[in-house]
This record gives structure tokens, C-alpha cells and sequence, in this order.
């Protein structure tokens, strides 16, 4: 991948300039064929000689050589779009490889080497042994230890240094989880009510409330994503399991989350049933997999993030916060495969596999793979 542009750059700023290749050459104190030879391409400047060429074109010495260390939001989402499609039409080595030359390309460019790690994080399961899958979990480890160390962002450090602990808890690294995660990074309570309170005395009601509406939908999903793992450390107590998931499904109901989320409550409804499953009571296990199956068969996709009556501004939201990537994070033929195989390929699921309602539920699912 060239990331020097510095031959249309020359013509482009000589013409601007309205000079031509012997007076460049003059002011340089070179030959007329060597400004061709830039120009063409075809040989650099020493480099010793870019600072007065940047100087004499007013620019800087990035600019003089086309490269760009930061890319805009828009210009992230292109490549996020870019290298997520390199996983499902080139092998996954070439793709992880693509993803790793443009982060040496913009190591500068925090936003960029999150999505990229998170890019690495959402197509691990693709990767033939785990060899292969530690390796891409290492490297995004690094990427977003890199972030964490750089970013200006706060906020965006605070998600890296979340992600970091996320891949070390994939590579079976608990105590490194313990050690980036500190509990005093947790001290600090959401920042939303100050900020809504802020526009409010300022007379901005209708930022305030959308401020507040991002709050209340963030809060949902964190609670919800709580309570999973809470369900998960009670899966020896039929009682817990019961109480917690119940819990969820009334929080799911009240705020319409199958149609605001699909994504987090297909992952719910699939953990219940083999948290179910665990306990022995195989009623339960189907009736979760019954929702699991419902969801994934109704007119979900594309799986696209909205609001809805209650959340009516939360679109604008939306569109700001996903420019960095997509939603979602991997494509929908693969998403769909996943959907599938969460079912059809999970060791907890084999002693349902004579039950006539289990198969029925799979010969549902197939149809999700098939896009129908």
C-alpha cells in the first residue's frame, strides 16, 4: 500500500503556484529531469531537502508527502466498511493482515485503531485453531493498549482500556483483567444528568432531554448486560437463575428491547437456555430457546440501531456515535451463519437434539442463514 503521494502533490501545488519544473529545480538548486523524476514518481527527495520543499509550497511536510495521520469519521467507517468485507471474500490470514498494515499505516489515528481492534475482536471465531485466534486477540490487545495510552479522549480511553481487559479475559488472563481493571475507575457515576442539567439552565430543554434519553438507553443496556453475568455466576441456584432472569425479561419488555436491540437480547434469550439446560430443567431451556428462535425469525434485518416512541431522539445519536464503525460490527451473511450455529453447532444443546420442539426451532433457524 503507497502511502506517499508526493509526485501529484508537486504538480498540483507547482501548478498552483504557476511555475514550472525549471524554476522549481532553480529554487532547489537541482536538475529539471530530477523535479520530473518526483513528479513522475520514478525517485524522492533526499531528505534533508523536504523541509524547504514543504516551505516553499506552504505546507507541511505530511501534506508535501500526501500522508494523513488522522482520518475523519466518515473516512473511518469507509474502512471499516472495507476491511470487515476483506473477512468474508478473502482467507482470514490475508484479512487480519490488511487489518494490521492499516494500523502501521495510521498508528496515530486513536478512533481508527479501536475500530480496528474491535474489527479483529468481532471475526476472531473465524479463525481455523486457536493459535490463530490468540494471535488476532494479542494484536488487538496491543491496539487498544496503544489507545488507552494516546487517546486525547477520555471516553475513548476508558472503552479501550475496557477492550483490553476483554481480550485478556478471551485469553484466559484473569489476573490481567483484575490489574487493568481496577474497581476505583468505577467511582465515578454516569455523566448525563450533570450535562442535561447543564443545557437545562441554559435553556437548551431538548438537549437536555436527548442527553438524558442517551443516558437512560446506555444505562438499559449496561443493567441488562449486569445481569447476564450475574445470571451466569447463579447457574448452580434454580432459585437465582429464576429470580435474575425474570428480572431481565421484565426490564426487556418495559423498554421494547427485541425491537431497540435485538442483537443483546438474542445473546440473553441463548445464555438463559443453556444456563436452563445446566440446571436440568430442559422445559425452560426450550421456552428460552423458543424466544431465541422467534426474534431471530421475525423481520429484524437488517439489524440497524433506532429509537422508537419513547427514545425519539435518540437516531441523531445514533448516526454521530456509529460514523466510526457500523452497526453491526460484522455482516449480516456472517451474523446470520452465527445466529444458526449459536443453536445448531453448541455442545450444551445436545441432549435436546431428539427433541421434536428443538428441531423444529432448527429447521426455523435454517431459514435465517438462507436470508429468507
Amino acid at each position: 500500500m503507497n502511502e506517499i503521494h508526493l509526485g501529484p502533490i508537486l504538480i498540483e501545488k507547482r501548478h498552483e503556484k504557476g511555475i514550472t519544473q525549471n524554476q522549481l529545480a532553480e529554487y532547489m538548486g537541482i536538475s529539471k529531469a530530477a523535479v520530473s523524476k518526483w513528479e513522475n514518481n520514478a525517485a524522492y527527495p533526499d531528505i534533508l531537502m523536504l523541509p524547504r520543499l514543504a516551505a516553499f509550497f506552504d505546507i507541511s511536510i505530511d501534506e508535501l508527502m500526501g500522508y494523513k495521520p488522522q482520518l475523519n469519521a466518515s473516512e473511518i467507517r469507509l474502512w471499516y466498511g472495507r476491511l470487515s468485507e476483506d473477512f468474508e471474500k478473502l482467507s482470514f490470514d490475508e484479512a487480519v493482515a490488511n487489518c494490521l498494515e492499516m494500523a502501521k499505516q495510521y498508528y496515530a489515528c486513536h478512533p481508527f485503531l479501536f475500530q480496528l481492534g474491535t474489527l479483529l475482536i468481532n471475526h476472531v471465531a473465524l479463525a481455523e485453531n486457536p493459535g490463530k485466534q490468540t494471535y488476532v486477540l494479542e494484536e488487538a490487545e496491543k491496539l487498544f493498549c496503544r489507545v488507552t495510552d494516546g487517546a486525547k479522549d477520555p471516553g475513548l480511553a476508558k472503552e479501550a482500556l475496557q477492550m483490553r481487559a476483554y481480550c485478556m479475559l478471551l485469553l484466559g488472563h484473569p489476573k490481567k483483567v483484575l490489574e487493568i481493571l481496577k474497581e476505583d475507575i468505577l467511582a465515578a457515576g454516569p455523566c448525563e444528568p450533570l450535562l442535561a442539567s447543564a443545557y437545562q439552565m441554559t435553556g437548551d430543554i431538548k438537549e437536555a432531554g436527548r442527553v438524558l434519553q442517551v443516558g437512560i438507553y446506555k444505562g438499559i443496556l449496561a443493567l441488562i448486560n449486569l445481569l447476564s453475568a450475574y445470571m451466569d455466576l447463579s447457574s448452580d441456584n434454580a432459585a437465582n437463575f429464576k429470580e435474575i432472569s425474570q428480572r431481565i425479561q421484565m426490564l426487556a419488555d418495559a423498554f421494547q428491547m427485541d425491537v431497540l436491540h435485538p442483537g443483546i437480547m438474542l445473546t440473553v434469550y441463548l445464555n438463559t437456555a443453556q444456563g436452563w439446560l445446566a440446571l436440568g430443567d430442559r422445559k425452560n431451556a426450550l421456552d428460552a430457546l423458543g424466544k431465541y428462535t422467534q426474534l431471530a425469525t421475525d423481520d429484524i434485518f437488517p439489524l440497524n440501531l433506532h429509537g422508537d416512541d419513547f427514545f425519539d431522539q435518540l437516531d441523531e445519536w445514533f448516526d454521530k456515535t456509529l460514523a466510526m464503525g457500523e452497526y453491526p460490527p460484522r455482516k449480516e451473511s456472517f451474523i446470520r451463519r452465527s445466529i444458526v450455529g449459536a443453536v445448531a453447532d453448541n455442545p450444551a444443546f445436545k441432549p435436546l437434539e431428539k427433541d421434536p420442539r428443538f428441531q423444529s426451532m432448527l429447521d426455523r433457524l435454517k431459514c435465517v442463514q438462507g436470508g429468507k
